[in-house]
């Protein structure tokens, strides 16, 4: 076993000093030009500790309430009822909060409900012509809620469904829309390997919906109540995930994830995720193709209580030259 574990860590090491390199040349910056083509960009904001400690490599495990936000064909992969709330100190002191329960009507269905909170404190209007402020202050929020209902269709293949209403508002503008979620699971039936695909923010393009005045160099002011419209930040995952051993004591789970974003280029998740016991997770995860995000970290501990279990999540995101985010994630299952 000892022998078989170090293997297995300098074959992720490895493959981690390498991963940046390799994907350079296997895939070459075609969709670079596409960066900040899309509107509601705070969709893209990772939730839960869990899945953000493993890089966000996340597609095909998807085994609790976190599968909301990645995969809803993954609400059906596990027995219990999950309530689970996450809390994310964003930068510039943006607070993203969120909220999620998946209820088990029966072995094959399961229904889930989320929402997700995006707020900052008030912030100062500037112009052109006043700079250090004109005396008024604006705020910024952006608001999601969604049903998600899964079905495992056979023992090995489930399906997921989420429909969400976004809204986002900035000072007198804003901007709402249904948009959808679509996910399958599938359950290969080698050891526990298991591949999943999921589509995230599949809708409409969208405009803000408002008008707003301002006042140009020759002291005319202009209304502008027409805009310009934008597609949602539209996400291909596909995945696969499996466990490299487990037993009563260890369990060692290991995924690998290819992104397709419609406003950048496609890259690949790395994450693994180590159990002690049932009790105690250490998580890493690498994510590549991205100038700002490389290494995450996290931590888990399970308590169970009488007739279910508390798990405490915490993840540590690196940015690069941003800086770190952390992220707390309590799930309540019963």
């Amino acid at each position: 076993m000892k022998v078989k574990i170090h293997k297995i860590i300098t074959t992720s090491i490895f493959l981690l000093l390498i991963s940046n390199s390799v994907c350079g040349q296997l895939f070459p910056n075609l969709g670079g030009q596409r960066v900040g083509t899309s509107a509601a960009q705070f969709l893209k904001i990772g939730i839960g500790a869990r899945s953000l400690g493993m890089g966000e490599s996340f597609v095909a495990v998807a085994n609790d309430a976190e599968a909301l936000y990645w995969n809803p064909a993954g609400i059906s992969q596990f027995n219990k009822n999950d309530l689970f709330f996450s809390h994310i100190k964003w930068f510039v002191d943006i607070n993203v909060d969120y909220a999620g329960l998946v209820y088990h009507i029966n072995t094959v269905n399961s229904i889930g409900l989320f929402f997700t909170v995006l707020s900052t404190e008030d912030m100062m209007e500037t112009t052109e012509l006043q700079p250090f402020g004109t005396g008024s202050y604006f705020s910024y929020s952006d608001f999601v809620a969604g049903l998600t209902y899964a079905r495992n269709m056979t023992d090995k293949f489930s399906f997921g469904i989420t429909v969400k209403y976004l809204n986002e508002t900035l000072a007198e503008l804003s901007m709402s829309s249904f948009l959808f979620d679509f996910g399958t699971y599938y359950k290969t039936g080698w050891k526990t390997t298991r591949f999943a695909v999921s589509v995230s923010n599949f809708g409409p393009e969208i405009a803000p919906s408002g008008s707003f005045i301002y006042e140009n160099l020759d002291n005319e002011k202009i209304e502008v109540d027409e805009f310009q419209k934008f597609s949602p930040p539209i996400m291909f995952r596909i995945g696969i995930a499996t466990e490299v051993f487990e037993n009563s004591i260890h369990k060692l789970t290991w995924s690998v994830q290819l992104n397709h974003p419609n406003d950048n280029i496609e890259n690949i998740n790395l994450g693994v995720e180590y159990w002690w016991r049932k009790l105690i997770a250490i998580r890493g995860g690498y994510i590549t193709g991205r100038v700002e995000r490389d290494i995450s970290l996290g931590l888990g501990i399970n308590i169970p209580a009488a007739g279910g279990n508390l798990h405490l999540d915490y993840s540590f995101s690196n940015f690069g030259r941003l800086g770190y985010i952390n992220q707390f994630t309590v799930h309540l299952m019963f």
